[in-house]
Parts: structure tokens; sequence; C-alpha cells
């Protein structure tokens, strides 16, 4: 009898490549970090907090840009080749921060390309390989591959902050930015391969015949198909106020918490949390998504963070639950990627995986990107992030609660006897 989960006994090198690589990637490292940074930027150059995480909206116009260009480029050249040449791009460009001199336009600019040098390392191009290597245990393959973004968000920001005290920011810019080349890409190098590498040519026709006589082939639609499918442009809607739910509080929570009385500790330490609700979010996600329908997950774990942001928006906000709350919405950030790269791989297939995917991942930065700045100019204005916090609680549910119209998969895999 065949193990369901045989699959990992072929896949795990990818599965572990590609935490790695996406934990110290594009995606979590800055997102997470600048709000660390955000306090002494602020002080030494005189910025507002707004200003700061005004850098969030320039990355995520670059993120539109850059993502469907990569997904393009992973395609055509292979995945493996585009993340080792973005990793050490994203790395040599995250480090330059220290370089920063008080110009808005530097620290804007840097930002954005920092959104072409690092989009090889977002999930677009992870998961196209996980999503290869895996059918039956896709969902919890991609949720184990994509818990880098919780376990390296979580340490990110307690690295950053002891880095900060220590040498100061600027050279924790560096020893942020140092991550990704000396950790993911070497790991990337040795494990990190599609089915579609000749190098474990042998290997995948061993899969083959040991995970339920699947054969591995790469079908679906185009991208041109894809967007003409009602599907892609539900999945677009719903993401875009999803995404500036879940984005704009988390890189402003240490500024929240400090204007909700908590000391600069605690609020690194709640803020923190985020990390390991994203890892719970990413496994428990994962293992929901190859057990129930995707639609429904979706719209039950999504609308949930609603709760969070109400509770934050609160003014008697206590230590107990502010991380509540904070574990709520980190657990929906955890899923949030499972959930895109599952549904592009379940509706679209692998033929132009990379590409669809980019092409969504532009919506899903437009409310990530945007959020922080929004959230932020509410803190300018009003002192506080109440009516954001409240706001962003009715568009989770908004936004969440359209993805039950999705129908059943399609199945683009092939059985061997049929060859």
């Amino acid at each position: 009898m065949v193990s369901t989960y045989a699959e990992f006994r072929f896949g795990w090198p990818v599965v572990v490549a590609s935490a790695i690589g996406i934990g110290l990637g594009m995606s979590p490292l800055p997102f997470y970090t600048i709000g660390v940074f955000a306090g002494p930027l602020a002080q030494e150059f005189g910025w507002g907090i707004d200003q700061v995480m005004l850098a969030l909206a320039f990355f995520t116009v670059a993120a539109v840009i850059s993502s469907p260009v990569v997904g393009q480029l992973t395609d055509r050249y292979g995945p493996r080749r585009v993340a080792l040449t973005s990793i050490v791009l994203f790395s040599i460009t995250m480090m330059s921060f220290a370089l920063q001199n008080g110009s808005m336009m530097m620290w804007l600019g840097t930002w954005s390309v920092l959104a072409f040098t690092g989009a090889g390392t977002l999930p677009i191009t992870w998961t196209r390989a996980v999503n290869s290597w895996f059918f039956r245990k896709r969902g919890l393959a991609l949720g184990f591959s994509l818990i880098g973004t919780g376990l390296f968000g979580l340490l990110a920001k307690q690295y950053a902050f002891f880095l900060i005290q220590l040498v100061g920011w600027r050279w924790a810019y560096v020893g942020v930015g140092a991550l990704p080349l000396l950790i993911a890409w070497p790991v990337a190098f040795w494990l990190f391969r599609d089915t579609t590498d000749p190098k474990v040519a042998s290997k995948v026709a061993q899969m083959e015949q040991h995970t339920e006589k699947r054969k591995v082939r790469h079908g679906g639609l185009t991208l041109l198909q894809a967007t003409k499918d009602w599907r892609f442009w539900l999945l677009a809607y719903s993401f875009v106020p999803i995404s500036f739910a879940v984005g704009g509080p988390i890189p402003n929570l240490e500024t929240m918490l400090g204007n909700k009385g908590f000391s600069p500790d605690d609020a690194v330490t709640l803020a923190s949390l985020i990390g390991v609700a994203v890892i719970i979010g990413r496994v428990a996600g994962g293992f929901l998504l190859d057990h129930f329908p995707a639609p429904a997950v979706a719209a039950i774990i999504l609308s949930l963070p609603a709760l969070a942001t109400f509770m934050l928006a609160q003014s008697d906000l206590s230590f107990a639950y502010a991380a509540m709350a904070i574990m709520i919405l980190g657990a929906a950030a955890g899923v949030e990627y499972d959930l895109m790269a599952y549904l592009v791989s379940r509706y679209f297939g692998l033929l132009h995986y990379a590409a669809i995917y980019g092409a969504l991942y532009g919506f899903f930065a437009l409310g990530a990107g945007f959020g922080p700045a929004v959230f932020g100019a509410f803190y300018e204005s009003d002192g506080n992030y109440d009516a954001i916090l409240l706001i962003s609680s009715v568009l989770f549910v908004v936004g969440a609660v359209p993805l039950l119209l999705l129908d059943k998969y399609r199945d683009y895999e092939e059985p061997l006897e049929a060859e």
C-alpha cells in the first residue's frame, strides 16, 4: 500500500530549501523588520512614521511590475536559476540601506530597487518547484515550505532589535541583509531543484512509481487563458482587501503597541508573536487544504482576523488580549501565501504557474504594500490606529466571504496508466 505521505520521501529537499529561501527572502525580511527600524530612522532623520512606511507603497508599485516579470522568467528558465540569482542581488540591496543619508528620494528609491532585485525570492519561484513535487499532500508541503516567513519573521525582528541596540541601525541593516547570502543561497544551491531538472530525473521516475501512480506533468492554462477565467478575477479582488487588512497592521505593530502604553521591549516581544502565529497558520492551513475544500477554509480563517483588529482598536488593551489578537492576525498571514499557491495550482495548473501566481501577487501586493502607509497616515492624523483597525475588520469579511463562490478544482495531473 502506498503511503499518502510518500511524496515527502522524495520532495523534502525542495521543501527545506523553500522554507529557508522564502523565510530569508523579499516577502518577510524587509516587511517584518521595517517596524523595528522605523523609530531609529525617524529619530535620526526627523521623518514621521508615515514617511518611513511610505517606502512600502513604492515597494509595492515596483513589486506589482516585477512579480509578473519574474513569473515569466521562472516559467522560462526554471525556478532554481531565478532564485539563486535573485538571492545575491536582494542581499546586496538590503545591505545598502545602511548607506541612507536622510534623503527621502534615496530611501524610496532603494525600496523600489529592492522589489526588482528580490522578486525572484518571492514564493512565486519556490512554490513552483514545491507544487511539481507534491500532489496528494500539496497543501501540507506548501505549509511547511512557507513556515520560513513566520520563523524568520519572528527571529528577524528580535535579531534586528538586538543589532540596533548593539551596533546601531546602519550595521543592523548590514547584518540583516547578509542573512540571505550566507544562509539561503548555499542551501538553495544544494537542495533546490524542480522536477524538470535533468539532475533529478531518476528520482522523479521513482517518485512517479511510488506515489499513487501519478505522472508529474506541468499541464494547465496559459496566463492569457487564466485572465479570461472569472476565478482569476475573483481571487484578484479578494486578495486586495485581505492583504491590506493583514499587511497594514504588521509593520506598524511596534508603534501601535507603544501608543497603547506598552514598553519598547514588550512591544517587540508582542510583535514577534506574529512569527509564531504565522508558523501555526502555515502548517494548520496546509493540513486543512488537503482535507477540506480550499474556498471554505479560506473564507473561515481569513474572516477571523476581523475580531483581532477589533480587539487591537480597544483603548484598554491588556498584554493577554494584545497577544491573542496578534496570534489571530498572524495565523491569517500564515494562510494567505499557502492559499494563493494552492489555488493557482489547483485551478490553473503548473504550465504557466509562476506567471499566473506573479500576476495575482501584484494584486496581493497592492493591499499589503499600501496598507502600512495608510495605517501610518491614520496614526499621524489621529494620534492612534483605532479608526483604520475598525475599517480593517470590515475588509476581512468583504474579502474572505466571496471566496466561497469558487467551485471544484481542476485536475491537470496525469495517471501513469494513460501513458
